[in-house]
């Protein structure tokens, strides 16, 4: 049963880099608090990253082991750098068309987000050895309080603020694996068991 998936008394503290091992480890249901580096990708990210194949040296920082955030932030320039004013998830599913090739080549270990993805992300999860995390929608600023800090930014002045790549320090920053390297979905469960609600019901 759905209900009975999410185990929130065995909460699961993760600390990143991820390695396979860590991956393996993780089941949908699991509720997570992230500590580490994380690294945000919007549409712009994903087509650049999927069409250029750039180098992992030409990137300025390490994409092995990290999450990839799909997040548009909401970020203000100070005197003393910058500071993070909203960032919550954007819809994953905008970007299934690149991600699998994103994951394959660049040792991602994580995707996080709202919505879920499809059969090819959750085959290149498999494959790879990666897990997608569900992050809580319509709560931006909160999850802005989970960042301790902004700690660098690729592409901002070609891409724009949302757009860009951004590099985040958080600390037990709260997510759910709703999709994992062992090939289950929770979304596609639950889309399964929608449809056959529905159908049950019109059959009455």
């Amino acid at each position: 049963m759905v209900e009975e998936t999410f185990n929130v008394e065995k909460t699961k503290i993760i600390n990143l880099p991820l390695t396979r091992e860590d991956v393996l480890n993780l089941n949908v249901g699991d509720v997570v608090l992230i500590n580490g580096l994380i690294v945000t990708g919007r549409d712009r990210v994903h087509k650049f990253l999927f069409n250029e194949r750039p180098k992992k040296e030409q990137i300025p920082f390490n994409l092995g082991g990290a999450i990839l955030y799909h997040c548009g932030p909401i970020i203000k320039k100070e005197d003393a750098g910058y500071r993070l004013i909203a960032g919550g998830p954007t819809t994953s599913i905008r970007v299934e068309m690149y991600e699998h090739q994103i994951i394959s080549e660049y040792g991602i270990r994580g995707v996080m987000g709202k919505g879920g993805m499809g059969k090819q992300t959750l085959n290149a999860l498999k494959e790879n050895g990666c897990v997608y995390f569900h992050t809580v929608s319509g709560a931006a600023v909160y999850l802005a309080d989970r960042v301790k800090r902004v700690v660098d930014v690729w592409k901002l002045e070609e891409f724009g603020i949302p757009e860009a790549m951004w590099v985040f320090d958080v600390e037990e920053f709260p997510a759910i694996v709703t999709m994992d390297a062992h090939g289950r979905s929770l979304h596609e469960e639950i889309e399964k068991k929608s449809y056959y609600e529905f159908k049950r019901l019109i059959e009455r």
